[in-house]
């Protein structure tokens, strides 16, 4: 098995769904600015890409088509490369990326790119059509459990109170206005010109993520109605923001960058997705990641940085917990809650910001995980080069 370099991985910054920066941009334009950039970085011949995959939760309208194939297009690349879009909900993103890294450990390709996408402003949760299957809506409803409910069902099953998913939110947003005031985001953040609302001629740049609120405060999260059950904790505040970005990775056979002579950020080990009762699908990342260490032969102790996709407060306290992580290496510059999850950029997004981080901590291995809707887990093992 060939080793599995990453040259590049960069990422748009993230924008509030349908009120935010980037509602009216077609998820396929903006994803083709990020491989484009990301080739630039790479220092590789776009030539010498031999396929594109993009992670995709809702491919369908402006994100349809086989919209990796019309982001290769868009970003330059010639029409001689292929290129296919994968759904693996929350995990699309990294999902791609592993693809990318499995076609190349077994010498079907030497380069490709990875990546994800997602515009929750054009496109909503469920899509445009949203048909249920009769027959296993009979045998196993929980197939169909809403995303916070299921959020809400951790909360109940585990004793997850409301003052412990609000003191989670609001550190994970002091963590990420932490991030943006130092600059943490800057190498990985593609700066996207946009119009300005009244003069198409004049632009200008957004290149911070506008998600994470400086503002906020225990006393105002706890002022916030549950939104998904009348009696519930989980609230609008301690929930990821619905949101919209696009990610990607340039991923090269190890051997061949050291003989390019190319700067390798860091290396793809390895990838598992499990299954998970579908009602409690945000325990994923606990299954998830203990397989993935299993399989590696790694204990927690190994893992200096784990990016932990918080799709509610009340799953990321209940992973934390049941894995009995060091929260310091968890989400360090913040996460879904603050940073905002586009569903299938985020797997992306988790990659071009656990490699800075294991830089700045000089960290040899990260995690990247996250739960999925349906009942799935995921997670994926980065070395630092």
């Amino acid at each position: 098995m060939k080793d599995v370099a990453i040259l590049s991985a960069v990422r748009s910054p993230i924008a509030k769904a349908v009120k935010g920066k980037l509602k009216n941009i077609r998820p396929d334009t903006l994803c083709a600015l990020i491989v484009r950039a990301a080739i630039e970085k790479s220092g590789i011949d776009p030539k010498a890409v031999e396929d594109v995959i993009i992670g995709c939760a809702m491919p369908e309208a402006e994100q349809g088509m086989n919209v990796a194939r019309i982001i290769s297009l868009l970003s330059g690349l010639p029409d001689s490369i292929s290129a296919a879009t994968v759904n693996r909900f929350c995990a699309s993103g990294l999902h791609a990326i592993a693809d990318i890294a499995k076609s190349i450990s077994v010498g079907q390709i030497d380069v490709g790119i990875g990546g994800g996408v997602e515009s929750m402003s054009l496109i909503p949760m469920g899509g445009h059509k949203l048909s249920v299957n009769p027959d296993l809506f009979l045998k196993y409803p929980e197939a169909y459990t809403t995303m916070g409910i299921t959020a809400e069902n951790i909360a109940n099953r585990f004793k997850i109170k409301r003052e412990m998913q609000d003191q989670f939110a609001l550190s994970s947003n002091k963590k990420a206005i932490f991030s943006i005031k130092n600059g943490y985001f800057k190498d990985e953040i593609i700066p996207i010109s946009l119009d300005t609302s009244d003069n198409k001629d004049v632009k200008y740049i957004f290149n911070i993520d506008e998600c994470p609120r400086s503002d906020t405060s225990l006393s105002l999260l706890s002022k916030l109605k549950p939104v998904f059950s009348l009696n519930g904790t989980v609230t609008a505040g301690n929930s990821s923001h619905m949101s919209d970005g696009a990610a990607a990775s340039v991923l090269i056979n190890g051997s061949k960058a050291k003989i390019l002579q190319l700067p390798i950020m860091g290396y793809f080990r390895n990838f598992v997705t499990v299954g998970v009762p579908a009602d409690i699908m945000g325990i994923g990342p606990v299954v998830a990641i203990k397989a993935l260490l299993n399989k590696t032969g790694l204990t927690l102790s190994d893992i200096g940085v784990i990016e932990l996709n918080e799709a509610f407060a009340s799953q990321a306290i209940y992973c934390i917990s049941a894995l009995n992580l060091d929260e310091n290496k968890v989400n360090p510059c913040g996460g879904a809650i603050s940073l905002g999850h586009p569903l299938g950029c985020t797997g992306a997004r988790q990659v071009a910001t656990i490699l800075r981080e294991m830089k700045r901590r000089n960290s040899r291995y990260g995690i990247c995980s996250m739960c999925v809707g349906g009942g799935m887990g995921a997670a994926a093992l980065i070395e630092l080069a």
